[in-house]
This record gives structure tokens, sequence and C-alpha cells, in this order.
């Protein structure tokens, strides 16, 4: 049979020489053997552009990653014919991604906290079943796509240092108030406020601002919280003007308060006697209402002799004043704006609102101090004044609209107490340990501004009595 095939071999040469001498015989092989090896790869290069394209159509999907946020997938492929399959691109050291091989041999985990955003190229290697001749691996490049943490993206901008009224991005305080002298400890105040991202992302002074005040003599307590406007240029100066003129205006009636908690004691005796209800409203009108005023005038006249309308001042205000008695707590308060003043009581479950927020012209829109509609309506004007006695609470809050809005979203949760003790729990879980004579509680109410919430980027102040 060999010797046959050897013939029949020579019979075919001999009819293709056609006589020719050898070297034009073996020109004409290496000719035709080129081009039917050229045919051939092309024939194969086609044969494996298909399979690519197939393996290319194939609905395989690596999800998204989130950066430090713990991720864990299983990426399925779904061809019989694909073979020795292996996925890699994929680092602990790198991306705080690995790759594992599933025991069907066709899916792989990826699990992992990612530690770098951005694209990464993953490469899916192959060999396929049916290919005309064996080659070494197919790859078809696959991508993950790992988010970028939203903070990372906000810029934190200086704010220039010749700006008119500068005021630092942050601000705390912690009043501490020692114990009675039978060693019954008394509530402190601690506040923090924080320049919002919105503002930082444009190098723009916080425009927040608060003042805290303990009377060591009468024990009366004074808190003021104001939110200048993000549309008024001097807004920053109208909010600290606010809250120091009010402060101050109650700091100097409180400090001889013998009649007012005279008034108080009578108003608590009888609540619904016109007479004591109309001492206690005189009372609280000469207090917190002519703070209010004070402090509308004050900013007023920090506008004019620079030629200023006052409205480029316009700031929130919200005050309040209280103290212990043997009966309980008395709070008055004093409210033009959004954000909240609430007593909240985990003991009997309570929150009471002392005011609610204002509402402008459309949404979004808030009333200021600086507009003189405040106090030209005087039963408008006695309506944004409040004053409970309660027993006790947990905690007197004061806040900016900054907090109130990410962590209420609405006016109708304000009033819900599972809310409050939502946030309650909130700070507590967050590192703020609002315990007796806790000074560090400032740093911590600070640091604890800085919570993230999508689409509430605006400046941060809370001031808790506790």
């Amino acid at each position: 049979t060999g010797k046959r095939l050897i013939m029949n071999i020579e019979k075919a040469i001999d009819l293709l020489s056609n006589g020719e001498s050898d070297e034009r015989m073996s020109g004409f092989i290496k000719y035709y053997a080129n081009k039917l090896w050229a045919e051939y790869n092309e024939y194969l290069m086609n044969e494996i552009v298909v399979i690519e394209n197939k393996v290319k159509e194939l609905p395989i999907v690596i999800p998204n990653a989130s950066i430090r946020k713990p991720y864990n997938a299983i990426v399925s492929i779904p061809c019989e014919e694909m073979t020795d399959i292996t996925l890699s691109g994929l680092t602990e050291e790198v991306q705080g991604l690995i790759i594992e091989k599933q025991e069907d041999g066709k899916s792989f985990k990826i699990s992992g906290t990612p530690k770098e955003s951005g694209t990464f190229d993953v490469t899916l290697r192959y060999k396929y079943r049916g290919l005309s001749v064996e080659r070494p691996y197919l790859e078809r490049m696959l991508q993950i796509i790992i988010n970028p943490d939203p903070r990372d993206l906000w810029k934190d901008i200086p704010v220039p240092e010749d700006i008119e009224y500068p005021k630092d991005n942050t601000a705390k305080e912690y009043v501490k108030v020692a114990a009675l002298s039978d060693g019954t400890p008394q509530k402190d105040i601690v506040a923090a406020s924080k320049r919002g991202r919105s503002h930082a992302q444009e190098g723009k002074p916080r425009d927040d601002d608060f003042r805290l005040y303990h009377d060591e003599k009468t024990n009366w307590y004074v808190i003021a919280v104001a939110d200048g406007a993000g549309s008024a240029p001097y807004s920053r100066e109208g909010s600290r003007i606010a809250c120091n003129v009010a402060v101050e205006h109650c700091k100097e009636q409180l400090a001889d308060s013998e009649n007012f908690d005279d008034d108080i004691n009578l108003y608590h005796l009888d609540q619904k006697s016109e007479a004591a209800g109309k001492a206690i409203s005189a009372d609280i009108y000469k207090i917190v209402g002519n703070a209010a005023l004070k402090a509308h005038k004050a900013i007023a006249a920090e506008a004019q002799p620079k030629g200023r309308k006052t409205k480029e001042y316009s700031t929130t205000l919200l005050l309040a004043i209280c103290k212990k008695y043997d009966f309980g707590w008395f709070v008055a308060s004093f409210w033009v704006g959004d954000g909240a003043i609430c007593l909240y009581n985990q003991d009997n479950e309570t929150a009471m609102m002392l005011g609610m927020p204002d509402e402008g012209e459309y949404a979004g829109q808030t009333r200021f101090l600086t507009m003189p509609e405040i106090f030209s309506d005087s039963n408008k004007f006695y309506q944004r004044m409040n004053c409970r006695i309660v027993p006790d609470f947990t905690a007197l809050f004061l806040m900016t609209d900054g907090v109130s809005d990410p962590k209420f979203e609405t006016d109708a949760n304000l009033k819900s107490y599972d809310k409050w003790n939502e946030l309650w729990a909130d700070l507590k879980e967050n590192g703020v340990e609002l315990t007796d004579d806790n000074e560090e509680a400032a740093n911590q109410l600070l640091n604890w501004l800085d919570f993230w919430s999508p689409g509430n980027h605006d400046d941060r102040t809370i001031a808790i009595l506790y």
C-alpha cells in the first residue's frame, strides 16, 4: 500500500511537472503550498472570529461594586462549548477583590471590599470545542465598575481669607452645669455647627450660628440657633447677630427673674387662670419676643450704614429659655423660619414641638427674622412664642433645617415621637455620648454632623439641652 501511494504521488508530480525542470517544479510547489496555507490560515481566523463574536454576544455581566462596601457576586458563563475557563485581572492588594472559580467550572465568585474606584478590565480566557485547530486560549475582555463614594466627589474649598464677616467652618461648645449641693446632677448643653458640603464645594462660608448660656445664679438656660439664608450674601453675619443679640437680651432679663419666677409659679398652680395666663404672656413677650425684635433691629443697624438692604442679612431664629422648678420645667420659645425645636421625653414617649416650620410663598421658601412683616401683625407675632410646663424631659432640641430635613423629611414626621426616638438612638449609635458632664460630647456631636444624606448638603447646626 505504501509503495502504491508513493507511485501515485510520483505520477501526480510527473503530471504537474509537465516536463519542467526540477527547479521550476520546486518553485511551483512552494508557490501553491504558500497559497494554500494562506487560505487555510484565513479560514481558521474567520472561524475564530465567528467563535469570538458568539462569545461576545453571551450575556456575561459583572455587577457594579462600590468603594469600601462589601461586594459578593457570581459571574456565570452560559456556554457549554467553552472549556478550561479562567477569569483574571482583580487582586486583593490592588482592587480589594478576589476571583474564585466555582466547582461547576462555568462560574466565578468575585468578593471582597473594594479599595479603589474606577473601571477595571477582567480577562475571560477559554478554549472552544469544535475549533478546527488547537489554540492555547481565546479571550474576551470584561469590565467591572467600582463606583466612588459620593462623599469623595465633594470638594472642600477654603473660604477666601479677605472675606467680609469671616466665620469658622465649624463651631462647637459644651456648657457644663455643676451638680446641686445635694449631688443631684443638672442638665448640660452641647452644640455644634458645620459648614455644609454645598458651601464647601464653592468655597463659601458657613451661614449657620448658635449661642448657649447658663446663669449659675438663677439657673436659667438660654439657647439660640440661626440659619442664614443661602441666597443672602451676608446672612452669616445676620445669623451671628441674631443669636448674640437675642441671648444677650435674655441674659439681661433673666439676671433678676424673681417676678418672672413668681408668675411662673402662679401659672403652674392654675394654667386656666386668665390673669396668670396674661402675666406669663407679657413676660414671654418681654423676654423672648423683645429678644427677637432687638435682633431684628440690630441686623438692620448693621446693614443700613453700609447702604445694604436688611434682607441681604436674612436669617431664621430659634430661641428657647428654660428653668427647673420644684414642680418641673418651664420652657418658653420664639421661632421664625424652618428647622425644629422639640421637647423629647423618652420616659413617657412624647415629642412636643414648640412651633412648626414657616412656609413661604413657594416650596423651599421660609420666613426670616429680617422680614418687617414678622413684627407688624401682633397676633401672628404672639403665635411665634410658646411656653410649656413639663415634669421633666430627656432632651430639648434646637436645630436648623440642615439637620431636620434629612432626619425628618416632612413636617408631619416632626410631630412623631418615633422619629425623635430614632434621632436619639442615631446620636448614641454614632458616638455621641450624651451623659452627664461629658465635655467630649461637643467633638462627638461635631463629628456626627458629617452624616451622609443624599441631596441634603446644607449647613448643619444642632443644640441639645439634656
